[in-house]
C-alpha cells in the first residue's frame, strides 16, 4: 500500500482554516485523516475532548515532548500545542493523506522531518478582516486578541516557506483550491 501524503495547513488565527477544512474533510476521493493536535488550552464551547483536540495537562504534554513523541510543537499565550507522531504515522502507512492544521513555528519542525510534507497556507483578504474574524468569535479576552493579532503579523511574513498560498475571501471557494491541490499531489505521487 502506497504511503499517504503529509499535508500542512497554517494561517493566522482567525483566519478561517477550520471552516474552510470542514467544506472538503468528508470528501472521500481526498482519503484525508485529520490529524488531532495535542493542547492544553482548556476546550471552547462545543469543542469535545478526542474530536476537536486531544486536550490534557501541561505535566504530560512536556512529557512527550521529552520522550520524542510530537512531531512538532509550540508553546502560544501560556499554552502547548502539537502533533502526536505516532497516530501521524499510523495513518500515512494506512494510505491515509492526512492533515496537520498547524502554525507556522510547527510547520517549519515538520518540514524538517518530513521535507515531502505539501504545505498550504491560508491567508485572509486583509488583515482589517482577520481582526473583525479574531474579535467576532468573542471567546477571549482583549490581551489575548491584541496576542493573536500580533502573532498574525508576523506568520503572514512566513508565507513564502509555503509551496502554495490561498486567499480565503470564500471558505468555499478556498477549499475546492484546497482540494485541487491535493488531488493534483495525489496524482503526481503516484506516477
Amino acid at each position: 500500500m502506497k504511503k499517504g501524503l503529509l499535508i500542512i495547513i497554517s494561517g493566522p488565527s482567525g483566519v478561517g482554516k477550520g471552516t474552510v477544512r470542514n467544506y472538503f474533510m468528508n470528501d472521500a476521493s481526498l482519503k484525508l485523516a485529520y490529524s488531532i493536535s495535542m493542547t492544553t488550552r482548556s476546550p471552547r464551547a462545543g469543542e469535545q475532548d478526542g474530536v476537536d483536540y486531544i486536550f490534557t495537562t501541561k505535566e504530560k504534554f512536556e512529557e512527550a515532548i521529552q520522550h520524542g513523541e510530537l512531531l512538532e510543537w509550540a508553546e502560544f499565550v501560556g499554552n502547548y500545542y502539537g502533533t502526536p507522531m505516532s497516530q501521524v504515522e499510523k495513518l500515512r502507512n494506512e494510505g491515509k493523506n492526512v492533515l496537520l492544521e498547524i502554525e507556522v513555528q510547527g510547520a517549519t519542525q515538520v518540514k524538517e522531518k518530513c521535507p515531502d510534507a505539501l504545505t498550504i497556507f491560508i491567508i485572509p483578504p486583509s488583515m482589517e478582516e482577520l481582526e473583525n474574524r479574531i474579535r467576532g468569535r468573542r471567546s477571549e479576552p482583549e490581551e489575548v486578541v491584541q496576542q493573536r493579532l500580533a502573532k498574525a503579523g508576523k506568520e503572514m511574513k512566513m508565507v513564502n516557506n509555503y509551496k502554495y498560498i490561498v486567499c480565503n475571501d470564500d471558505p468555499k471557494l478556498a477549499a475546492e483550491l484546497i482540494s485541487s491541490i491535493i488531488r493534483r499531489h495525489m496524482e503526481t505521487d503516484n506516477k
